[in-house]
């Protein structure tokens, strides 16, 4: 199991992080600072989703796994920006779309 969980939180993750920023910044106005906290990680990296130098600069190698991450992070980001969703949350969201890519043959299976 370990391997998938590296493998899709190094290609996956920051592709669904990117997209959640995004909704924090642009539709629901957080700040990157705040958006940072909400994600757990930093305000330059906030920086970097938004500008697509990390996350979502190489979407095209994502195929059909893109829309339905960004629906998953775009329904997250909506949650955190009306409550207040914990980083543990989020986490267990993310693991519940990895385990539904898996099981529909997007990604590989452990």
């Amino acid at each position: 199991m370990a391997a998938t969980c590296d493998y899709v939180s190094k290609k996956y993750l920051p592709l669904y992080r990117a997209f959640i920023a995004r909704e924090l910044v642009n539709k629901y106005s957080f700040t990157q600072k705040q958006a940072a906290q909400k994600l757990g990680t930093t305000q330059p990296a906030i920086s970097q989703y938004l500008s697509s130098k990390r996350g979502s600069k190489n979407i095209q190698n994502y195929d059909e796994v893109a829309p339905l991450i960004e629906e998953t992070a775009v329904e997250e980001a909506k949650k955190v920006a009306k409550s207040d969703l914990s980083q543990k949350e989020l986490n267990i969201a993310f693991c519940d779309l990895c385990r539904f890519l898996q099981k529909t043959g997007r990604i590989p299976m452990g």
